[in-house]
């Protein structure tokens, strides 16, 4: 028995009642809410892997073949400031160039040769002031939150980060011990009949939003139950169904567990468009709780995906926009590679180097 293609859950007016409701209205702007956030964790699903594909096989050779260049380029540079022929504003127009390459190179790997390069032409020392630039950026996070980060490796973003993270979950601890004191110390004091009633009506409804979930499970387990199934394959079928079933309600799922009805034909579209007011209010109330928590996932999705990727944690990203963005990247440092590559050819002949040095310098 083939399974029944998932239905979408709406509510639709009828000649009985051409008018949706306020409820109504509300409970089929959620579903759309949900199902277009559903679409989005999908999307990144589904594009994560061709992006990290185009990232690894693309985007990376071309960035150590720019790493490549840019050091070549640097040392052949160095080697034509000892000719005779370049003049002292020249080599010092050169000495600037070298130490950009070299840092820039330096900012990605470590190596010797570069380190030495960049203190010829510097007059100063890299490791030096690579300390003094962590020590100020250390001090400046110290200063912000408040903590001592003696022992901390700064030359190690992942430690870093991982400090950082330590001291924000130690914060909210701590304002969420503070914030449950405060709320024992209420509880202490003499509530009113105003506020009592309001809890209890605060608790009737949460029960209810309980009861309104586990009663649409109860529906479909007990009709999917495997074990009543004399059936091979259909007691397969109804396992994997019931499998889904209990996903769902372990998640407090509720549209799930209605198309689950709606794909078993437990319940039609005449049972949604008639729902009670009241238990359409318990409805609204839990989707709109779920839209949160799909808010959330997206938010922790599109998190994790810039702290992987290197990209500004403050940007608005889609997988469109970020895949759009890596494409230009490339075709950028495509670009670069060729201008350099030739510029290395070029800058072996003096005449050609004096005469680009001088075009600099205007």
């Amino acid at each position: 028995m083939t399974r029944t293609s998932a239905r979408s859950v709406s509510i639709a007016p009828d000649h009985n009642q051409p008018t949706l409701s306020k409820g109504q209205k509300a409970f089929n702007t959620l579903i759309k809410q949900i199902e277009k956030r559903r679409a989005s964790l999908s999307a990144w699903e589904e594009f994560a892997p061709a992006f990290q594909q185009k990232y690894v096989n693309e985007l990376l050779p071309q960035t150590q073949k720019m790493q490549h260049l840019r050091a070549r380029m640097a040392h052949l540079l160095d080697e034509q400031s000892n000719q005779k022929r370049i003049t002292q504003t020249e080599r010092r127009t050169l000495s600037a160039v070298i130490v950009d390459l070299a840092a820039r190179c330096l900012g990605e790997e470590d190596s010797d040769e570069l380190k030495a390069l960049y203190n010829r032409h510097s007059g100063s020392d890299y490791d030096d002031e690579r300390a003094s630039e962590l020590d100020e950026m250390k001090s400046m996070l110290e200063t912000v939150l408040g903590v001592e980060l003696d022992d901390i490796d700064m030359n190690s973003p992942d430690e870093v980060l991982d400090r950082l993270q330590a001291h924000i979950e130690q914060d909210d601890a701590a304002q969420a011990a503070e914030h449950q004191a405060r709320q024992a110390q209420n509880a202490q004091k003499k509530k009113t009949a105003k506020q009592m009633a309001a809890e209890t009506r605060r608790e009737e409804e949460e029960a209810q939003l309980s009861r309104s979930i586990r009663e649409v499970y109860r529906k479909l387990a007990s009709a999917l139950h495997p074990d009543r199934e004399s059936d091979a394959e259909e007691r397969k079928r109804k396992t994997a169904l019931m499998q889904r079933v209990n996903e769902a309600y372990s998640k407090s799922n509720l549209l799930r567990l209605l198309e689950l009805q709606l794909e078993l034909e437990h319940i039609d579209q005449n049972a949604l468009d008639n729902l009670s007011e009241d238990r359409l209010k318990h409805y609204n109330k839990i989707l709109k709780e779920q839209v949160g928590e799909l808010d959330d996932e997206i938010m922790f999705v599109e998190m994790a995906f810039k702290e992987r990727y290197g990209l500004d944690p403050m940007a608005p990203i889609t997988p469109k926009k970020v895949m759009h963005g890596l494409t230009e990247d490339v075709f950028m440092l495509q670009e670069q590679i060729g201008s350099l590559e030739y510029d290395l050819v070029e800058f072996q002949d003096l005449g050609t180097l004096k005469a680009w040095l001088k075009i600099r310098r205007r």
